[in-house]
Parts: C-alpha cells; structure tokens; sequence
C-alpha cells in the first residue's frame, strides 16, 4: 500500500520558524505564479531552504512543481514567456520552443523571460543562458499527487504542498527529500542533511516508508 500523511505533517521545528521574506529569485516566481490558478509549488533546492528560513547554498534556478494536466493553462499563464519543453518525445537538447504540445511524464520546462532574443541553437547550460525558472511536471488523480508509479506512492495534494515560512506553496519537506532521494548527488546529501534534524517523528516515518519500498541508503539516518 502506497504511504499517505494521515494528518498535516508540519508540526516540526521546520514549520514553526517565523514567516521571512523570500529572496529575490523565488520572490519574482511566487509574483509570476500568484495569479495562477492550477496548484503549483516551489521545490527543489529553494524549497528546501524556504522550510529553513535560509538559503543554503546558490541555486542555478527556481524550480516549481505544476500539473500534468493542467498543461494548458501553464501555457497560457506564460505567455510572452520563451519555453524549452523536454520529455520522452524529444531529444534531451534540444532548443524548440515549446508550442502548447501535451507532454509525456517524465517532462519538466525551462523558461525565460526575454522578449528581444531569439531561441539559442544549443541549450548547454540552461541557467547561464537566461532559463532561471524550471517547470516539473507531475502527475494527479482527483485529490491525490502520485509521486512514484513503480513502486505506487501517493498522497494527497492537500498534504504535499502547504505555505512555507516565505509565504508561498511549497513542497513539504519529507516529499522534498522523497524526490532527492532518487538521484543522490552531492547536493541532494547535503539537503537531507539540512532538513533531516527538522523533521517531525511523521514526516521521517512517511519518508522511510516510502524509500523503503526500493531501498536506499538514507533509512538507517531516518530510524
């Protein structure tokens, strides 16, 4: 059986830190996304340091969580936006722009601002060439985020994203810490070893269970 939150889960220390503001780069994001309306979430490695109340480290970009179904009206809202779209459908590099296509998961944007420049030819480095804003897409079903197909792990959207100390949506932080868990580069050690003093009794057992279901190698830290 897929882990579920049985309650709202921000009960740790993470949570209790007083409101701040949040940092120039994710502050222009949260103005962006605040008129639109589909569930979004700031994630990531600024979504880890909005549940500190501090930024950790530098960050190439600001990486939001939207909606594979709500595709369209993330075009929309972008409009005027240049956007590079990447999934199965297309090469890992490549620089078309993005014309409103349905995208196959896993797939993720990255968009810039600039009304003035064309395309580039070649998408090397997607930060140093002006796309500060990364889109991940995700997959819903009614109420419920499915993080993970294979193994099957769920949970309802209401208690994957709640406001962060920066007062903007967030990724809460053991779904954060779910999502690093995958790939484990240094970066994303260094986040759990940010967040995992801050997680409540609940959020470690949620994020155990859920990495155990193919074994990794944080869970004796998480016991």
């Amino acid at each position: 059986m897929a882990p579920h939150h049985k309650e709202q889960l921000l009960s740790s220390s993470v949570s209790r830190r007083p409101a701040n503001r949040a940092p120039e780069p994710v502050a222009r994001v949260a103005d962006l996304m605040s008129t639109y309306e589909p569930t979004w979430a700031l994630c990531g490695g600024w979504a880890v340091d909005a549940w500190l109340g501090r930024q950790t480290r530098d960050h190439p970009d600001v990486d939001i969580a939207v909606f594979q179904d709500d595709q369209r009206a993330l075009f929309d809202h972008l409009a005027g936006w240049q956007l590079i779209a990447h999934d199965l459908q297309t090469a890992g590099d490549t620089t078309e722009a993005w014309d409103g296509r349905g995208l196959e998961l896993p797939a993720h944007i990255h968009g810039r601002l600039v009304a003035d420049e064309g395309l580039p030819d070649r998408l090397d480095s997607a930060s140093e060439q002006g796309f500060g804003l990364d889109l991940l897409l995700n997959e819903s079903s009614g109420d419920d985020w499915y993080l993970s197909r294979q193994p099957p792990i769920s949970l309802p959207l209401g208690n994957g994203v709640q406001q962060s100390p920066w007062g903007l949506p967030t990724v809460v932080p053991e779904v954060l810490l779910f999502f690093k868990s995958r790939e484990l580069r240094r970066r994303d050690k260094l986040d759990f070893l940010a967040l995992l003093p801050h997680l409540s009794e609940e959020q470690r057992g949620w994020l155990a269970g859920a990495i155990s279901l193919a074994g990794h190698p944080w869970l004796p830290q998480l016991s």
